[in-house]
């Protein structure tokens, strides 16, 4: 396994369309900030972010859906992204990139209204660091600075402490809270919701698992 990913992580480098800023970069300034549209994309289409996109099964599975928009994933995992990288490759997808980096470092990769839209799927709970949740309100700050006013964020999740947390984070800071459901699946909601799922939810709603949704924008 670990030569695999040594594997994975030489060709990680041949990806034109992976990005792995080094740290002098997030530091002085990432190229593409402020210019993805011009300089990567090649075109004017809003750009969505996927956050902790893992294999890219989101990224991918928009991008496939909407070739009018512009996708990124966002990943620390080099092993992870090899997999939505090389579908990308596979698919001739030219409306994607995936970025290596910690979303903390949000900022530092996109400048001001530079994103359209956001999703979150499935991330870790955090359950005893609250400020490492990525719907905290430490991230939510982050995130009003690089989207567009209005831009939506959307939470797709199989945990319901996280679901029920993220409520209460939007209702304590005013936001407005557009759409909630603790399980999707049975909701009567149809499209991408519910058409594209990652490997992982595909194993929790065969055990029975319920997963939550929300969309919500900030004020």
């Amino acid at each position: 396994m670990a030569k695999k990913k040594l594997v994975h992580f030489r060709e990680n480098l041949l990806f034109p369309h992976l990005f792995q800023p080094t740290y002098q970069e997030l530091q002085t300034g990432f190229p593409l900030r402020g210019s993805w549209k011009r300089d990567f994309f090649r075109n004017g289409n809003p750009i969505i972010l996927e956050l902790g996109c893992g294999k890219g099964e989101y990224t991918v599975g928009l991008a496939e859906k909407h070739p009018e928009q512009n996708f990124i994933g966002i990943d620390w995992k080099g092993a992870r992204l090899w997999r939505g990288c090389k579908t990308v490759e596979e698919k001739r997808l030219r409306n994607t990139g995936f970025i290596r980096a910690r979303v903390d470092h949000i900022e530092r990769l996109f400048s001001s209204s530079e994103i359209s839209e956001i999703w979150i799927t499935f991330p870790d709970p955090q359950k005893g660091k609250e400020r490492k949740r990525l719907t905290s309100p430490v991230f939510l700050e982050k995130y009003a600075k690089v989207l567009e006013p209005g831009g939506l964020i959307r939470l797709k999740t199989d945990d319901p402490f996280f679901f029920t947390y993220t409520l209460g984070v939007i209702k304590k800071a005013g936001h407005r809270l557009i759409f909630a459901t603790e399980d999707i699946y049975h909701s009567g909601i149809t499209g991408e919701v519910t058409e594209i799922r990652t490997y992982y939810e595909t194993i929790w709603l065969e055990s029975g698992k319920s997963i939550g949704y929300l969309e919500f924008k900030m004020q």
